[in-house]
């Protein structure tokens, strides 16, 4: 599988110059990357170039998050050389990963869309009869018998 985004373009995204093991870092941070969205979009594109700029774009973003704090640190002092991590990254924390704002944005690029959806549920090989308001069939049906009135009459349905 391809990669949305390359090394050239992330160094164009850096402040720095990378040196051969940052390249191999930012390389996995490239390839994690465009794992990560594949799975969030919830579909493959099969060329890297065919995805949505966007879908790049992400993985760039989040890949130069990862390069400018690759261990993930929250706190760093000089003087006395403390370093914090904090636990509000949990299991993100010193890795590649999306916000959940571009995790949305992913899967609805992905075509999966957000929302409420109703289906109409039926038996197999039921069919639609009409029914007058309140009225229901009797469980045992003769010739002559007629539908039971439920919650209602001819004047006051409801």
């Amino acid at each position: 599988m391809a990669d949305f985004a390359t090394l050239d373009e992330l160094k164009g995204r850096l402040d720095w110059t990378l040196d051969a093991d940052e390249e191999r870092i930012a390389t996995s941070a490239l390839e994690d990357a465009s794992d990560l969205a594949r799975m969030h979009a919830g579909r493959d594109w099969p060329e890297g170039n065919s995805a949505p700029r966007m879908v790049r774009t992400l993985v760039l973003k989040a890949c130069k998050r990862h390069m400018n704090n690759p261990s993930g640190y929250t706190q760093s002092r000089a003087g006395d050389e403390t370093l914090g991590w904090s636990d509000d990254q949990g299991e993100n924390a010193g890795t590649v990963y999306f916000t959940k704002d571009e995790r949305d944005m992913l899967a609805e690029l992905g075509g999966r869309k957000r929302g409420l959806w109703s289906a109409e549920v039926s038996a197999w090989n039921s069919q639609r009869r009409p029914v007058t308001a309140g009225l229901v069939p009797v469980a045992h049906p003769t010739p002559d018998s007629k539908l039971f009135p439920l919650f209602a009459d001819e004047e006051e349905p409801w």
